[in-house]
């Protein structure tokens, strides 16, 4: 008997496909139906499935998520005035899955941007704007043969954005994305959707920002598509700042053609349980990615990484730096994979993984790993676990800081190899300012631990490094 979780996906389905049935065109119903027959047949990850070990779905499994109307819940300006990022090329405001024009700000776009919601992309015949198409790009890259939750997003979407940079346009200011999950008196899901086209010798930085207003449970199952056309160079921002009651499963999935340079920065600072999947393909001879990301978690958050780097083409370069910071009973992963394949000769890859924890209950679980079916490759991987070192703390109390903040230094230091990572600009600022908010807050509570001998006075003890891989 299906469970009221279970039903409640269903529900969703059926009033996607209804609302859908006069407007959407057939190649967008079929993917619908490939995506749900797909997370029908498999249902959500176990333990079991070697991609999931580390991480257990089950309750976010039988939560009764549902899904909402677009203003059953209301958000105003007032609500979402912190998240606005200063300096921003044009913001795009979801409030559960809905574009919201009236909280949104895309009226003065600079020249060769377009930036608009997904369905009024798809319903307004845009794709003919895009080489190849809407239809080209949306469901090509991200596989929801290969993953559920993108099947499930290709299944129950309602909206998301659209972005196309065109052809040698260079976008200095960031394109915001703000996904608002709204409590409506019931846990919501939401599946957002973006497609972003990059065109040949383009620049631009997109943010995607996930935040909560009110303190319900959430589940955002969030799919991006990028593609980067030859000589694009793209930066992609992740942000999830969720309530700690919510789940996020977001899913960026790249494709890289000649000499494209895209460079992925998540910075997971929220959620009861995250799940952040970065998946570039190098296409192209002579692409190159960077993947950089920061997770700081307390309590008993879970955040789980997960990095697919395809090396399909030729003398193309591959970097990953994933830091994490872990607090509490916080839990922490890191999956990296590398695959080079046959034809990838002169691939350079290299992945890297550091971890700090505050205290003797937190946990990080890191797997790297390379497949390499070249012979002609450079390809390192390793992963540092390690605790504050007592020399370096006392070094900064004795030139007069608290414990507290010298605690804040030491974290700030261990985070800003990932902030200098990233270019200068008004993304930068925004995410430096919310880690260094973040890493206060941590400072403050695990000093507060340790001063009352709690769990978090083990980490007065000096440990070195132990380098894994």
């Amino acid at each position: 008997m299906a469970t009221v979780a279970q039903r409640n996906y269903f529900d969703a389905y059926n009033e996607v496909l209804a609302e859908g049935q006069e407007h959407e065109p057939v190649w967008l119903r079929q993917l619908r139906e490939d995506g749900w027959a797909r997370f029908s047949a498999k249902g959500f990850p176990t333990t079991h499935d070697e991609d999931w070990r580390f991480t257990n779905l089950a309750a976010l499994a039988r939560t009764p998520f549902r899904r909402v109307a677009k203003d059953e819940a209301t958000v105003s300006e007032r609500d979402i005035k912190p998240y606005r990022v200063a300096g921003a090329a044009c913001q795009l405001v979801f409030v559960n899955g809905y574009f919201v024009p009236e909280l949104s700000d895309a009226e003065k776009l600079p020249q060769g941007l377009e930036v608009c919601a997904l369905r009024r992309a798809i319903d307004c015949g845009l794709d003919e704007c895009a080489p190849g198409g809407i239809e080209q790009h949306l469901g090509r890259y991200a596989d929801a043969n290969r993953d559920v939750f993108v099947a499930l997003n290709t299944a129950l979407w309602d909206d998301g954005a659209y972005v196309r940079i065109r052809r040698g346009a260079q976008i200095t200011r960031p394109v915001h994305l703000l996904y608002v999950s709204a409590g409506a008196g019931a846990a919501i899901m939401t599946h957002p959707r973006t497609v972003i086209i990059a065109e040949e010798a383009s620049l631009c930085t997109v943010v995607e920002d996930y935040v909560s207003v009110g303190n319900e449970a959430g589940f955002s199952n969030a799919v991006t598509e990028l593609v980067a056309g030859e000589g694009a160079v793209f930066s992609h921002f992740l942000v999830e700042r969720e309530n700690l009651a919510s789940f996020n499963v977001s899913t960026l999935r790249t494709e890289q053609a000649r000499s494209a340079n895209v460079a992925s920065h998540s910075v997971l600072l929220g959620g009861a349980l995250v799940r952040n999947n970065v998946h570039p393909v190098l296409a192209g001879e002579g692409a190159e990615c960077l993947i950089n990301g920061l997770f700081a978690g307390e309590g008993r958050q879970h955040l789980d990484n997960y990095m697919l780097v395809e090396h399909a083409s030729p003398q193309c370069n591959s970097r990953q730096f994933y830091n994490g910071i872990l607090a509490d009973h916080a839990r922490g992963v890191f999956h990296g994979r590398i695959i080079v394949h046959k034809d990838a000769q002169k691939t350079d890859a290299k992945q890297t993984n550091r971890n700090l924890l505050l205290s003797d209950d937190a946990r990080i679980d890191t797997k790297p790993q390379l497949e390499i079916y070249a012979d002609d490759v450079k390809c390192t991987h390793g992963a540092t676990i390690g605790q504050i070192e007592e020399e370096s703390l006392f070094y900064l109390r004795s030139r007069g800081l608290s414990k507290a903040d010298a605690r804040n230094l030491l974290l700030y230091a261990f985070a800003a190899e990932c902030l200098n990572r990233m270019h200068e600009g008004a993304a930068r600022e925004m995410v430096e300012t919310l880690i260094k908010n973040r890493l206060h807050e941590l400072a403050q509570s695990t000093a507060h631990a340790a001063a009352g001998g709690g769990s978090n006075a083990a980490e007065e003890e000096t440990q070195n490094w132990e380098e894994v891989g």
